[in-house]
């Protein structure tokens, strides 16, 4: 199984995404190392990315995807549109949305420091979100508690079993 997990940026997919993977004792990707430099700089400089700048990196993603088909592993990416997600989706994906109000995400953003998404950027990403369908059986998270209750949420809302920290 890979779980996706998705939001916009700012919800915490980084944060939950490692230690859902070190939780379950899983691989882990964060989709902004698949950035190419071009699109990191963009956003640096304050600028949202087209669909033009997203399909390559979504496209590495998904290769990812396919090279670890037959591994539990968990990867991270905003997946803002439904067009993005069909394209990620295999069989073997489960996807998780990481909910958060604007207030939250922009307040979190702002105490966000060393990352290259600036909080001017909060707006272009609501704008873009197409929140998970029913029929995409994603798992609506909130994000408005510690993160470990978040990635507990989520262990159980999947019906996986956690390793032992001990």
């Amino acid at each position: 199984m890979i779980i996706i997990v998705m939001g916009v940026s700012g919800s915490g997919k980084s944060t939950i995404g490692a230690m859902l993977a070190g939780r379950l004792g899983w691989e882990y990707a964060d989709a902004d190392d698949f950035h190419p430099r071009a699109n990191v700089e963009k956003m640096h400089a304050g600028h949202p990315l087209t669909d033009e700048d997203r399909w390559p990196w979504l496209e590495k993603i998904a290769a990812w995807i396919d090279e670890h088909h037959d591994r539990n592993a968990v990867v991270t990416c905003s997946a803002l549109k439904r067009s993005y997600r069909d394209l990620l989706r295999r069989p073997e994906t489960r996807l998780v949305y990481l909910d958060g109000s604007r207030e939250l995400i922009t307040r979190r953003l702002v105490a966000r420091h060393g990352h290259f998404f600036p909080t001017a950027l909060v707006e272009s990403q609501f704008r873009d979100l197409e929140p998970p369908e029913p029929d995409e059986h994603a798992p609506y998270v909130p994000i408005d508690e510690p993160a470990t209750e978040t990635v507990e949420r989520i262990i159980k809302g999947l019906g996986l079993s956690a390793c032992s920290l001990d």
